[in-house]
């Protein structure tokens, strides 16, 4: 068999045999602009594991009516939280890559760790193959996703597989698809919690908001709202709170259907009027601090609860790119190293 610069001495083939660690979110808009907005929710709303409605009647309501309204004011809401370093949800992405990267390389493992986006930049598509032309045939894959849910860790399954099919050679593929009672996330949630205690006293009420679905979903079979809840009564029993301290409850309608319950807004809303004015709230279903947390929750519903007669308000932030929260990444990953 003839030989050839950079092949395999004994196959031919070109060698391959490189880790790689593939982390990957939601996403978000290359900028905060309308523009910017309407190219990212043309992907995202377009995905059918997100909206579950006819293809054919939902892009005609996505193109005829959504995408020419909504791109404006999501883009106003996306100014409220745009940084020097640009998206909040990117920037503590990038930063939860690079910590990963140090610490692995620390404790002597040779895996290069890359960054997606389901939705806007960077692609996963455009993230593997780069992945692939490093040689990486031994592939782990942890979506920043603590519960399970279809709209979420299964459509970047998809995503995965669907950009794996063009491959001639598919590398050996671990995916991790939920954590949500992993012992390293509910040790850092608890942590974060108690921090705050420690800080600023015991609220009244510890308020810990979930990212909504629509209630269909758990009917038809997808185990989010059950990991939400086991993720709560973990963390409260680590915490030793009792059933009057916390609430779990789930944020981020869309449509008119009818979502998990109870509702964050309207829970918070009612607070007041039985004398809890006092709350704490942390979303221990995001990874990272993005639109849906500091826009919606530390300034929209902080605005509910005020408003309803709320006096003190706190919202403890995701674990980002807290070393406990990259020790649980390195712990996930590592056993497929």
């Amino acid at each position: 068999m003839a030989r050839f610069s950079g092949l395999d001495k004994d196959t031919g083939h070109k060698a391959r045999g490189k880790t790689g660690v593939l982390l990957l979110n939601l996403g978000t808009p290359d900028a905060p602009t309308a523009s910017a907005v309407r190219i990212y929710l043309a992907e995202f709303l377009a995905d059918p594991r997100v909206v579950e409605i006819p293809k054919l009647i939902w892009m005609i309501i996505l193109h005829g009516i959504i995408l020419r309204i909504r791109p404006a004011k999501s883009a106003a809401l996306y100014q409220k939280v745009w940084t020097d370093a640009g998206s909040p949800l990117l920037d503590i992405s990038q930063r939860q890559q690079a910590k990963l990267a140090k610490q692995l390389q620390a404790q002597g493992y040779d895996a290069s760790v890359h960054l997606a986006m389901r939705y806007g930049s960077p692609s996963t598509s455009s993230t593997l193959q780069a992945m692939h032309k490093q040689g990486v045939d031994n592939l782990v894959v942890l979506p920043l996703y603590p519960q399970y849910a279809a709209p979420t860790t299964g459509s970047a399954f998809d995503a995965l597989a669907k950009e794996l099919m063009k491959w001639r050679y598919i590398p050996a593929l671990h995916f991790i698809n939920t954590y949500h009672d992993n012992t390293d996330l509910i040790d850092a949630l608890a942590a974060s919690i108690q921090k705050d205690f420690d800080e600023h006293g015991k609220p009244q009420k510890l308020v810990m908001s979930y990212h909504g679905m629509p209630e269909r979903n758990l009917h038809l079979g997808d185990p989010y709202y059950c990991f939400c809840l086991k993720t709560t009564r973990l963390v409260v029993e680590k915490l030793g709170l009792s059933e009057d301290d916390y609430v779990a409850t789930f944020q981020s309608r869309f449509g008119k259907a009818k979502w998990l319950q109870p509702y964050t807004d309207a829970t918070i809303a009612s607070l007041p009027a039985k004398g809890i004015t006092d709350i704490a709230v942390i979303c221990p279903a995001f990874s990272a601090d993005c639109l849906e947390t500091l826009e919606e929750i530390k300034g929209e519903n902080r605005h509910v609860f005020e408003d309803a007669g709320g006096k003190n308000f706190r919202y403890i932030e995701c674990l980002n790119d807290n070393d406990d929260h990259i020790n649980m990444m390195a712990n996930l990953v590592k056993p497929f190293l």
